[in-house]
């Protein structure tokens, strides 16, 4: 994997690059529409590519190990010739899913052992073979194995979790080195910097994930329950540390002011469930502000869905008639939530990247974010 930083601009940490994949190329920064279980729920990837211009699509190894399981996508010949996406992708390690099953996961030095959410049965997950399942799974990009710690953690538990994270990952690392990829691509490993709200235990992570001198990293344990001026403190400190000519990823954030004010402070990847979940719920994001469409206003409503989106459903479509689909609790409805919602995060980091270009970042993102805030 290469990474190309192309674009910086004064005033701001905000940076626009090219990362090069076995699969293609990806023009930062960019968001991943989530495909948890190798589907992004409710959309074809023809439409994924063509209508939404996804360029990166995430996946999720505790889903993938579960259901289908690996035998099966290792016989379709990994993920990519599995559900049909030609384009790059990343895994998840699973590790905020494990550690989110509360009661039905225990915690130890070896890994995390779970039950199954699907039937109760019993699972071990540890840095090796998480590395083996995303090696199975043959994602572009794959995360190592961490703890993910709640929001409001104190000091002392988040340093305790830390310095299992940094364990794991190093034998994340070495299990990485002394495998191969199974379908004849490289592979990249991304190191997560933990540590919680708390500067100084972020500050060591950060350079202890540096120490590896790997394609990449992420920041994870974000929009987990903190405050978002810690979240945006957080950033702040890490990409202090973070190399600079290194791809970096925030993971599972967010709406899309937090979106650009990461971007504002160095982020150049993201990934978040917001824009098909809020979809399916009727929660549309516009370039003016949020849309209800449940919302009785806007029934006898038959301008377009959104007279400035990009995907062919803002223009094909009413608002009347979608909060029509709503109301019927017709499938349709959410197919189309979630397609707009798609296109226009799409549409968000290809705009910044565009006005990181022209030198009008820093302006145009302040006028956006007065107006994503808005109620239509």
């Amino acid at each position: 994997m290469k990474f190309e930083l192309q674009y910086t601009l004064q005033g701001t940490k905000a940076r626009a690059g090219k990362l090069q994949t076995a699969h293609g190329e990806i023009e930062t920064p960019i968001f991943m529409p989530v495909g948890t279980v190798g589907s992004v729920k409710g959309v074809h990837f023809r439409d994924l590519k063509e209508d939404v211009k996804a360029q990166i699509i995430l996946g999720n190894t505790y889903h993938l190990y579960l259901r289908p399981g690996m035998d099966t996508i290792e016989q379709a010949g990994g993920l990519h010739k599995f559900n049909g996406w030609d384009g790059p992708i990343l895994t998840d390690s699973g590790g905020f899913q494990v550690f989110s099953l509360g009661d039905i996961r225990k915690l130890s030095e070896e890994g995390a052992k779970f039950q199954s959410h699907i039937d109760g049965s019993r699972h071990m997950f540890t840095p090796e073979n998480v590395i083996d399942i995303q090696r199975t799974i043959g994602a572009d990009i794959i995360m190592a194995f961490d703890e993910c710690p709640p929001g409001d953690s104190d000091f002392e538990y988040a340093e305790k979790s830390l310095g299992l994270t940094q364990r794991w990952l190093e034998r994340c690392v070495k299990r990485f080195d002394e495998t191969e990829p199974k379908y004849g691509y490289k592979q990249t490993l991304f190191p997560i910097v933990q540590g919680g709200v708390y500067p100084e235990l972020r500050r060591r992570a950060a350079e202890h994930v540096i120490s590896f001198e790997r394609d990449g990293y992420a920041i994870g344990g974000l929009s987990v329950g903190e405050k978002e001026e810690d979240m945006y403190s957080t950033i702040e400190v890490v990409n202090e540390i973070l190399p600079e000519d290194k791809p970096r990823y925030l993971m599972g954030v967010g709406t899309p002011i937090n979106i650009l004010e990461a971007i504002d402070r160095g982020v150049d990847m993201f990934d978040c469930v917001m824009p098909t979940r809020n979809g399916r719920n009727g929660m549309l994001f516009t370039s003016e502000g949020i849309i209800n469409i449940k919302n009785k206003k806007w029934e006898n409503n038959f301008s377009p869905v959104d007279p400035n989106g990009t995907s062919f459903v803002d223009h094909h479509y009413t608002r009347a008639y979608l909060r029509h689909l709503f109301q019927a609790k017709e499938m349709l409805g959410a197919q189309i939530g979630s397609l707009h919602n798609l296109a226009f995060y799409l549409w968000l980091v290809g705009e910044a990247r565009e006005q990181i270009k022209a030198g009008t970042f820093k302006q145009w993102k302040n006028v956006m974010i007065e107006k994503l805030g808005r109620r239509l």
